[in-house]
C-alpha cells in the first residue's frame, strides 16, 4: 500500500480527569522545580507541546529511551524543526540502563541558570514529564537504584495511566542531593493528527480500545512494509512479506500457539 486508509475514522480523545488535575499540580510544583526531565521514545509524535506552554522556561533535558530501536542515521532530534528552541540538554539511553551523565548534566544546567527563590537551597528538585506510559516511573526507580542502591519508590505498569497524580519528591542521589518528582503522563486534549495518534497508540501511550486493536495491527503492518522492515516474515514463519493483516495475524496465532478448539454446530446437528 502506498497510503493507509483510515476509513474516515477519527481518533478518540483521551484526556481523563487525572490528566487535567495532574497538569494543574505540575504548574503548582513548578515553583519548586529547578529543572525538567522529559521522557520520550518517539521523538516527534511522542512529545506534548502543551507541556512546554504550561511549564514555561526551565533547564530542560530530553531523555530518549529505546535507543537500540532507533535509526542511527537520523539527525539528532534537537536539530529537528521546532524542537531546538526549548531544549537545553539531550541524552540517549538504551533500556534498562540509565546513563551516568544524567545527574552531572542536571547539576551543570541548574548551576548555570538563575534559581531565584530557590537560591538558598542546596537540594535539586526535578520534575519528570512526558506523555503516558513512556517510562517516567521506571526512569526514577532506575536512577534511585544506580545512585542510592535502593528499591523502587514509585509504581510502574505496562499500560498508560498508572501514575495519576504528582507525587511527593523522591530522592535519587546523595551527592549532589537530588529529588525527582514523578508526574502523570499528559496528552493534548485533542489529537489533531490521526497518524501521530496511531503512533502513540502503538507505543502504548493511548489505551488500545480507544483506537481499536484491529486497525492498530493493520497500521503497524503497513508501517513495517513501508519502511521495508520484514523481520516479521522470518519470526512468524511467513512465506513472504504480506499486506493482508488477517493472514498475518492467523500465522502469528499459529506460530505462538494462540489457538483454541471450537465446536461448530451445523444445520444437520
Amino acid at each position: 500500500r502506498e497510503r493507509f486508509d483510515f476509513g474516515g475514522r477519527e481518533l478518540a480523545s483521551w484526556f481523563p480527569g487525572h490528566m487535567a488535575k495532574g497538569l494543574r499540580q505540575m504548574r503548582a510544583s513548578l515553583r519548586r522545580a529547578d529543572c525538567l526531565i522529559e521522557q520520550a521514545h518517539i521523538p516527534l509524535s511522542g512529545r506534548n507541546p502543551m507541556l512546554q506552554e504550561a511549564l514555561g522556561i526551565r533547564p530542560h533535558i530530553l531523555v530518549l529511551n529505546k535507543m537500540d530501536l532507533a535509526d542511527p542515521h537520523q539527525q539528532p532530534v534537537s536539530t529537528a524543526a521546532g524542537l531546538a528552541g526549548w531544549l537545553t540538554g539531550e541524552v540517549w539511553c538504551t533500556p534498562p540502563c540509565v546513563p551516568l551523565q544524567i545527574v552531572p548534566l542536571v547539576a551543570k544546567l541548574v548551576g548555570e541558570s538563575p534559581r531565584y527563590h530557590r537560591a538558598e537551597s542546596t537540594a535539586y528538585s526535578i520534575l519528570v514529564i512526558g506523555v503516558p506510559n513512556v517510562g517516567k516511573s521506571s526512569f526514577i526507580n532506575a536512577l534511585r537504584r544506580l545512585h542510592l542502591r535502593k528499591g523502587k519508590a514509585t509504581a510502574v505498569g505496562g499500560e498508560p495511566g498508572i501514575t495519576k497524580a504528582v507525587l511527593t519528591r523522591i530522592q535519587v542521589c546523595e551527592k549532589p542531593l537530588m529529588y525527582l518528582v514523578d508526574t502523570p503522563g499528559v496528552l493534548p486534549p485533542k489529537l489533531g493528527d490521526i497518524e501521530a495518534g496511531m503512533k502513540l497508540a502503538l507505543c502504548g501511550a493511548i489505551r488500545d480500545h480507544l483506537v481499536g486493536e484491529d486497525i492498530m495491527a493493520d497500521y503497524l503492518l503497513y508501517t513495517l512494509n513501508k519502511h521495508q522492515q520484514f523481520g516479521y516474515v522470518q519470526r512468524y514463519g511467513l512465506a513472504a512479506a504480506c499486506d493482508d493483516i488477517q493472514q498475518v495475524l492467523k500465522q502469528v496465532a499459529l506460530t505462538l500457539g494462540r489457538t483454541q478448539r471450537v465446536k461448530v454446530l451445523t444445520g444437520t446437528g
